[in-house]
């Protein structure tokens, strides 16, 4: 262990709300101090809080080239969840700070979650639950799984295990990803697809791509309208991934069946409108934070720190 004992700063209020995960990390790291805001913190307060820290266990904070350059302490950053986006990893290498990271550490959780808005959506679950609890008894059941097109956007650690989950559906998986899928597709009788074939053919669309220049504001309006009339599109990636406006507008004219989005842009959202939309389907970038996932997802960066700092787990 190290003569000066490593300050280790925590930002993510799911780590920091943790009794088990907070007493894992306090028993290796007897300094740790945590975030008590109970949300993600700006750039000015969270360079504040990591002023005389050696290191960062961080979820959604911003990790900049500006928080960087205004922390020559800090030694190493480990990521709580699966993104980078937030975190400029050009920058890290110029300022010799160390990153720790465990991608497809919450897969399951994110999977399960968006398993659920499929079935929630095929099955009107949502909209008839909104209308029930508004006093009117609207016995649409919407439709089955078996025999409908699913297209997975992203055939990563989570929407690969999207595809596994879908197998005893009896429904057409396609999949589209930049990396050739093709042997994986055999082996769990999905269908290797291009990206606008899958979006004109599937029934629903799901979407489990990183935040890149890429991907952002790949579903916009012009997406959209290529899809089927009353598809469904669900999105527990990045917020940034689909144009809201776009989305909000084919909604409200009936042209999707409907939406179902865990993330979004600027989180929480703003936008009351869209969000009391009936044919859409929100909740609070939960897709993660089952509480298996959670402690999976902070044993990861605990570790990550653990081993940077040779401390013996």
């Amino acid at each position: 262990m190290s003569a000066v004992e490593p300050r280790v700063a925590v930002t993510p209020p799911a780590f920091c709300k943790s009794p088990v995960l907070k007493n894992e990390l306090s028993t290796l790291f007897p300094g740790a101090v945590f975030n008590t805001r109970d949300r993600y913190l700006n750039e000015p307060e969270l360079i504040e809080f990591l002023l005389d820290a050696d290191a960062v266990l961080v979820g959604r904070d911003t990790i900049s080239e500006e928080v960087l350059a205004s922390l020559p302490r800090l030694k190493m950053v480990a990521k709580f969840g699966v993104g980078l986006d937030n975190i400029d990893t050009e920058a890290l290498a110029r300022h010799n700070v160390a990153l720790g990271w465990t991608p497809g550490v919450n897969r399951r959780s994110v999977a399960e979650l968006t398993l659920c808005f499929i079935l929630g959506l095929a099955h009107n679950a949502f909209v008839t639950g909104y209308q029930l609890k508004r006093g009117f008894w609207q016995k649409e059941g919407g439709i089955q799984l078996e025999g409908k097109t699913v297209g997975i956007v992203g055939c990563g650690h989570i929407g690969s295990e999207v595809v596994r989950l879908l197998g005893p559906f009896g429904c057409r998986v396609l999949v589209c990803d930049i990396v050739d899928k093709s042997a994986f597709c055999r082996e769990q009788g999905a269908h290797p697809a291009g990206f606008d074939e899958l979006i004109s053919t599937a029934d629903f669309i799901s979407l489990h791509v990183p935040l890149t220049d890429l991907t952002r504001n790949m579903v916009d309006g012009s997406c959209l309208d290529r899809m089927k009339p009353l598809a469904f599109l669900i999105n527990t990636s990045r917020g940034e991934v689909v144009d809201l406006r776009a989305l909000e507008v084919r909604l409200r004219e009936g042209k999707l069946g409907g939406a179902a989005l865990d993330v979004f842009p600027d989180e929480p959202p703003g936008n009351k409108n869209l969000l009391a939309l009936p044919n859409l389907m929100v909740t609070p970038h939960i897709g993660g934070n089952a509480r298996e996932a959670v402690e999976a997802m902070g044993r990861a960066p605990i570790d990550h720190l653990a081993r940077f700092f040779n401390i013996p787990l």
